[in-house]
């Protein structure tokens, strides 16, 4: 049998005040579009990186530093696999935080931004981001 202080104890943090989702120490975020946007082409794909800085590919592996890609309709590579090259793969080695789409076919797309580093690997624990979007016909 619960003792009653056991059970006061209990109630008082299970109601608790609630805690909002923590934002991943370091991650890259898709600004731009929003995730179920419709898009005409072209647009563009906006990032954002917390917690890593953002440099040229130098084929360099330095901790906390790498650049962006974008994955368009494929599978991210296993854990600790280099991103490889590919037409649905964009590598933004220059450093840049944008890429404008010229060419998608019309229909549903799903989007995945990664930060890797210069031998094109991704970041361990750095969160990648993701959004599905349709170019209208």
């Amino acid at each position: 049998m619960l003792r009653p202080a056991l059970v006061t104890s209990f109630v008082l943090v299970a109601c608790g005040p609630s805690r909002a989702p923590s934002t991943p120490a370091r991650g890259v975020r898709i600004v731009e579009p929003a995730e179920a946007a419709t898009v005409t082409l072209p647009f563009t794909v906006r990032l954002e990186a917390t917690g890593v800085r953002i440099v040229p590919a130098d084929g360099q592996r330095t901790p906390g530093e790498g650049h962006h890609h974008l994955l368009f309709d494929v599978a991210p590579t296993p854990g600790g696999a280099a991103i490889p090259k590919g037409d649905q793969v964009v590598h933004l080695g220059s450093g840049a935080a944008d890429f404008r789409v010229e060419t998608l076919a019309p229909g549903a797309h799903r989007i995945i931004a990664i930060v890797a580093d210069g031998a094109h690997i991704p970041l361990e624990g750095t969160a990648s981001d993701t959004v599905d979007v349709t170019v209208a016909r």
